[in-house]
């Protein structure tokens, strides 16, 4: 099987070279509205944002750098076909603006303007980024009323396009069961609360690029992928950044199409790309041996194992894992500037 993974360096606010209804899934984090590090960013969207922030009007900035955002989502919504899920990752924001405290809620004004397109809300994950800092706590130290919660998590919205999709020919659902997950992963993965996957806040060693990019590890962006999508399907990621959610479909048999708006990160994300090959077969030979482990355990204590995966021989608790296949990279081939094919072994 071949994916191809297409790079467009542009303003995913028109995103002209899609068709409608052309894409399965929708995996993003996009800049958080009133994050410092994301401030000049917005302003050069619109100077009335730049303007707001001096003026030290904070509800207006939050509104005019959401409304920005707005865009993307309208034509997210447009290019999704029925049934299609989208997934943000989003931070709320705190801040002091003339001297008051307060947090911004980025999550609740994605989602009620999501809602207002026609998406439908489905139950959202909560991505706890836990931090051990002796200085991560905010206010008055141990004195109390003055005190403030910390933020120790982001939110992960998941959304559907009108009804449920449908599998309804022989080859898709084929290919449907080959792309399932193991019981135990099931168990893990769709639990609202996330602890397992650490968050990435990288350094970027490169003159033209930002300083630094928040960035979520390529962990989250293949988790999402096989839980929302079938081998083959592609992946958009409107805000691809440093490409993560380009690798995490490679890593999972998805093709995939990426906007960013800085062709400076052009080389950055070919690097990782060309990194992605030994990565996916960390990912395949752990996932096999997670599963194993499982299996052991299991049959230790004694508990009932009825069905055997064709493609590996083992034993899988649910007969829907019976056909299951981990894709792996065979070759990456640069077919032309910024678009990609992969082959995979099947």
């Amino acid at each position: 099987m071949k994916t191809e993974h297409k790079i467009i360096f542009g303003d995913a606010k028109e995103l002209k070279e899609l068709k409608n209804e052309s894409v399965d899934l929708m995996i993003t984090s996009p800049p958080y509205p009133m994050i410092q590090m994301w401030d000049e960013i917005f302003g050069k969207q619109n100077p009335e944002i730049t303007k707001a922030l001096k003026e030290e009007n904070g509800e207006r900035a939050f509104e005019l750098m959401n409304k920005e955002l707005d865009k993307v989502w309208r034509e997210v919504y447009r290019v999704l076909k029925i049934g299609g899920i989208a997934c943000i990752n989003i931070g709320d924001a705190t801040r002091s603006i003339k001297g008051k405290f307060q947090i911004y809620t980025n999550h609740a004004r994605i989602l009620n303007y999501c809602l207002s397109l026609g998406f439908h809300a489905l139950p959202e994950i909560l991505w706890v980024k836990e931090t051990n800092k002796p200085d991560k706590f905010m206010g008055s130290g141990m004195l109390p009323v003055g005190a403030y919660v910390t933020l120790e998590h982001e939110h992960i919205l998941i959304l559907r396009k009108n009804d449920k999709r449908e599998f309804n020919k022989p080859e898709q659902k084929d290919n449907r069961q080959r792309s399932a997950f193991f019981w135990e992963e099931r168990n893990m993965w769709f639990s609202d609360r996330w602890k397992d996957i650490n968050g990435v806040f990288q350094k970027l060693n490169h003159s033209k690029l930002r300083e630094r990019s928040g960035a979520y590890p390529i962990e989250l962006t293949y988790r999402l992928i096989n839980m929302f999508s079938i081998q083959g399907d592609v992946v958009l990621d409107p805000f691809l950044g440093t490409g993560t959610t380009t690798l995490g479909a490679m890593a999972s048999g998805r093709s995939s199409i990426g906007y960013e708006i800085d062709n400076n990160f052009k080389e950055f994300i070919e690097d990782r790309i060309n990194e992605i090959k030994n990565i996916v077969d960390e990912y395949v030979k752990d996932r096999l041996e997670r599963h194993l482990e499982f299996i052991k355990k299991r049959q230790e204590e004694n508990k009932e194992i009825k069905y055997v995966n064709k493609n590996y021989n083992f034993p899988v608790v649910t007969r829907q894992e019976t056909n299951l296949y981990i894709p792996k990279i065979k070759e990456i081939i640069k077919k032309e500037k910024n678009l990609f094919e992969v082959e995979h072994l099947f």
